[in-house]
């Protein structure tokens, strides 16, 4: 039997740092509470992590064969990818380095009988 059923966002681009908030709201929850929350969140990490989460639930109905209805969110993990590094041009000619943060997402969600 299938343990977890996994989804990835690699290189998403919205630092780790924001979308651990999100992602810790949902962690633990039913599939169709998390998805009803995340619709209705201002935040952009929760459109991120609604795409991973609803992939993950369409890896598990389709490739798995297992009810959506009985389906809980088992986690949600952000982790750090590689950071885009940029340049501002600042007085007198001087540069400050810009780093644009990157994030990978990654939700597993499992079946509760």
């Amino acid at each position: 039997m299938i343990d977890q059923i996994v989804a990835h966002h690699k290189f998403a681009r919205i630092s780790a740092q924001k979308a651990r908030l999100v992602a810790d709201q949902v962690r633990g929850m039913a599939v169709e509470k998390a998805m009803a929350l995340l619709t209705f969140s201002p935040k952009k990490a929760s459109e991120l992590i609604y795409k991973v989460l609803n992939s993950a639930v369409a890896n598990a109905e389709h490739n798995h064969g297992l009810d959506v209805d009985n389906l809980v969110v088992s986690e949600v993990y952000v982790d750090e990818a590689p950071s885009l590094k940029r340049f501002r041009a600042r007085a007198k000619g001087r540069g400050a380095r810009i780093t644009k943060r990157n994030s990978h997402i990654t939700v597993k969600v499992k079946e509760v009988s």
